[in-house]
């Protein structure tokens, strides 16, 4: 393959994966090289329409995690919104010419990871596979004045718990048993490390 160069990359047209979507659904093609904030500029602006009710994102070989990421995004912005899942593969076609200019183009077929997502505002069929019904308003984040806060089950880092006592009793037993703990001087270790 070093005597070629790939000249196109070009995906094969598919429907989407959603049965009853109207004709004028927005649809967000991500592609590898798109800029999230540019994405989210008009999915937001248009999920703010009243008109819009659904949006799909679709996203296939390296931009599945991007696309993914757009959907997270924007279900946290708008909240409320019911998701459906498609996974699938798609074909995308690959072009590549040879240095020599005798030697005919090479044409390759590759099948793909593609993800497809269906948000809407209206609720959808809990039944179908890969549904996921609207998350707690807010997210992970709850805002107060100007200060955000993050919700979690876990106690913020650096805060300490007091332990609990054992009965009363039992600790003068296990302290007892102990042997006597032996004292190293600080230099002997420094010199065993130093030595290696």
């Amino acid at each position: 393959m070093e005597n070629f160069r790939k000249v196109r990359t070009s995906e094969e047209e598919s429907p989407l994966p959603f049965s009853g979507l109207p004709p004028d659904v927005v649809e967000m093609k991500v592609k590898e090289g798109s800029k999230i904030r540019n994405l989210m500029g008009f999915a937001a602006a248009r999920m703010g329409l009243e008109a819009t009710r659904q949006i799909v994102f679709s996203g296939c070989g390296r931009a599945v995690t991007k696309t993914v990421t757009c959907v997270e995004i924007l279900k946290r912005k708008v909240g409320g919104l019911h998701q459906v899942t498609k996974v699938r593969y798609r074909t995308v076609r690959e072009v590549w010419e040879s240095r020599d200019p005798q030697a005919p183009h090479l044409t390759v077929h590759k099948n793909v990871p593609s993800i497809c997502i269906l948000l809407s505002k209206d609720p959808l069929d809990p039944h179908q596979m890969g549904y996921q019904p609207p998350g707690p308003p807010g997210g992970l984040w709850v805002e107060e004045g100007d200060v955000q806060e993050e919700r979690s089950r876990f106690p913020p880092s650096g805060v300490k718990r007091k332990l609990a006592s054992p009965p009363p009793g039992e600790g003068e037993e296990q302290k007892a048993k102990k042997p006597p703990s032996q004292v190293q001087d600080p230099q002997e270790d420094l010199g065993t490390v130093a030595g290696c």
